[in-house]
């Protein structure tokens, strides 16, 4: 994406690309591409917020509990809303705060990355138990949290989202292939073609 012009002609960064979703629908491997892509810099807000609070989510909300990974999140969300040029991962419930999806539409494009239950759960099951392990949201089993989640936070996504890409049966390549080809077609609808 070409760079802007601000006034006295110094170039302007182009807006952030957020990416949204439910866990392992793939936000932070194809953060990762589209950043190697478009030579940006990438962050990853949850790994960040891990980082910085020196313990795992499960550490983390075990010891001070969701609202305090959320006020976290919150923090980091402010921090990047000035931000532009750069590709951000959120995690998972960062819709579930309004003020937070308005902060990251502020100066980006909110790309939502969806997966079938399904495939998420594969994915989930994949991931135990590694670093990246996350504490149940319900405290229920993996296909019912799934299943529960997925349906209270979709209308959130969906209202959030100006890019929807289903990353299910989809390479990391292909996804970011769809998500660059919907922000082409973006940037054409704006200028008018």
């Amino acid at each position: 994406m070409a760079l802007l012009t601000k006034p006295g002609n110094q170039p302007e960064e182009p807006p952030n690309l957020v990416l949204i979703g439910y866990r392992a629908t793939g936000k932070t491997s194809v953060g990762a591409e589209l950043a190697r892509i478009l030579k940006r810099p990438f962050v990853d807000l949850d790994r960040l917020l891990v980082a910085e609070a020196g313990r795992s989510v499960a550490d983390l909300v075990g010891r001070q509990g969701w609202a305090e990974f959320r006020r976290r999140e919150k923090e980091l969300v402010a921090r990047y809303r000035g931000e532009r040029g750069r590709v951000l991962a959120t995690g998972g419930g960062v819709v579930l705060d309004p003020e937070n999806v308005e902060m990251l539409r502020e100066n980006g494009i909110i790309i939502w990355l969806t997966a079938d239950p399904a495939t998420i759960r594969g994915r989930l099951e994949a991931d135990r138990p590694g670093e990246n392990f996350r504490p149940s949201l319900t405290g229920g089993d993996t296909v019912n949290e799934v299943m529960e989640v997925l349906k209270s936070r979709e209308p959130l996504y969906r209202a959030a989202a100006e890019v929807v890409v289903d990353t299910a049966q989809q390479s990391v390549h292909q996804v970011v292939g769809e998500i660059l080809a919907a922000l082409g077609k973006r940037k054409e609808a704006n200028l008018g073609r």
